[in-house]
């Protein structure tokens, strides 16, 4: 049960819990118990609502900053992604393969102020050796949801 709960409120954080009792095939005190206990696991982190903000008047720009940086001894790329993950600007920092170690996801009001943040913020950590930011000119798809729908051509087709 467990696994199938998980699937279907990481599609749908907001389902009844009476309706998912009926998809799971199990009594709704169950489903509440089974999400209490994955919450209080660290299972069930939090429960988020995905925004196009596109779609409104607030302005905002999105970056991804690869960062490559010494790993520090005894704390290897924890102490240093800590440190970054602190500040209110960045929404997610991952420990990545590749040409770089860490991917830092954060979010501001113009591109300035995201270039600002890297060069005064970022850049100036002592295990930070260097970064390449890359700003998110737009989404089409994001947590399994598309944002970029076509628009169907209401025309109608006039044949001779």
């Amino acid at each position: 049960m467990r696994e199938e709960l998980l699937a279907v409120i990481e599609k749908n954080s907001r389902i009844d819990l009476k309706e998912l009792a009926v998809i799971l095939g199990v009594e709704e005190i169950d489903v509440v118990n089974e999400i209490a206990a994955l919450e209080a696991e660290g299972i069930i982190c939090g429960y988020h609502t995905l925004i196009n903000w596109e779609k409104t008047s607030v302005d905002k720009v999105d970056a991804l900053i690869e960062v490559r940086v010494t790993p520090q001894r005894g704390q290897g790329f924890d102490g240093i992604a800590e440190r970054i993950y602190k500040y209110p600007e960045v929404r997610s920092v991952y420990l990545i393969s590749g040409g770089y170690d860490l991917m830092v996801i954060l979010e501001g009001k113009t591109l300035r102020e995201v270039a600002n943040f890297v060069s005064d913020k970022l850049s100036t950590l002592d295990t930070v050796l260097s970064t390449a930011t890359h700003f998110i000119l737009k989404k089409y798809k994001d947590h399994g949801t598309v944002f970029a729908q076509k628009e169907e051509d209401e025309r109608e087709m006039i044949t001779p």
